[in-house]
């Protein structure tokens, strides 16, 4: 049987999704969870590879099993998890079903603080200065007009082409609900996306927002296809993955919370 595993962490303390040799990683967690609860080795393939000290509110996995899950084996995996990595669901699928080839769109958020917060410390960007969100927005909106973003990839990114089909990304303004102080949020959606592409994507606007680029020099950087063309990438604290979408529903096993 193929399974889905959804699964939420906080990144700060880990290199990011993927198996590192010298660096400890979520995959490599959950792996040894899996191994120690079902005594065998477990692979399993993530729907997309978070950086060191990205966040994710929403990942998804998947494995193959060729026999019975224990009941309430959720419980067991979050009571073995460290308290920054959740199990929050378990799905049986189609042995055809990947977690990562066959989603059709992933949704990223960047959050940002203007005011020092320290319940969000390594949970959102603290960025003091003065910024013109109107501007940013509309620098966004041009986002939807490319389909190439080299220059927003990181150099020597393993991948075969740069496009990518953006069908979102727009900021605004929520409260924290912690400390109910404003959070400035960026949101973007598309098919996929390329290495460290979210976070450039935010340095550049960043410096639309501080007047120190023009909405027509960003649209410049988008046409140049490349890196060299755009800003500093913004750290990764800010940075969450929150949702996953897939062309069928994807329905809980019962009795496996």
């Amino acid at each position: 049987m193929r399974y889905f595993i959804e699964i939420s962490y906080k990144g700060t303390a880990y290199s990011g999704w993927q198996v590192q040799k010298n660096a400890l990683s979520v995959q490599e967690v959950v792996e040894k969870v899996l191994l120690i609860s079902l005594r065998e080795k477990i692979s399993i393939i993530g729907s997309g590879r978070t950086d060191t000290g990205v966040h994710a509110l929403q990942q998804f996995a998947h494995f193959d099993y060729d026999k019975p899950l224990p009941a309430q084996i959720i419980r067991t995996w979050n009571a073995l998890l460290p308290k920054d990595i959740s199990i929050c669901g378990l799905y049986e699928v189609d042995s055809k079903a990947h977690s990562r080839f066959s989603a059709i769109q992933r949704t990223y958020e960047y959050r940002i603080v203007q005011e020092k917060n320290t319940f969000l410390q390594d949970l959102a960007l603290y960025f003091p200065h003065k910024i013109d969100l109107n501007t940013m927005q509309e620098a966004a909106t041009l986002l939807l007009k490319y389909e190439d973003f080299e220059s927003f990839s990181k150099i020597r990114a393993n991948t075969p082409h740069f496009k990518c089909r953006v069908t979102e990304a727009f900021w605004q303004i929520r409260k924290d609900w912690i400390s109910g102080k404003e959070l400035i949020v960026f949101q973007i959606s598309a098919n996929r996306f390329l290495w460290g592409m979210v976070r450039a994507i935010v340095g550049t606007l960043l410096e639309v927002g501080t007047g120190k680029l023009s909405i027509l020099d960003f649209e410049q950087i988008i046409q140049a296809r490349n890196r060299n063309a755009a800003s500093a990438s913004a750290p990764p604290c800010g940075l969450y993955l929150t949702a996953v979408n897939y062309p069928f529903e994807l329905v809980p096993i019962k009795n496996f919370s």
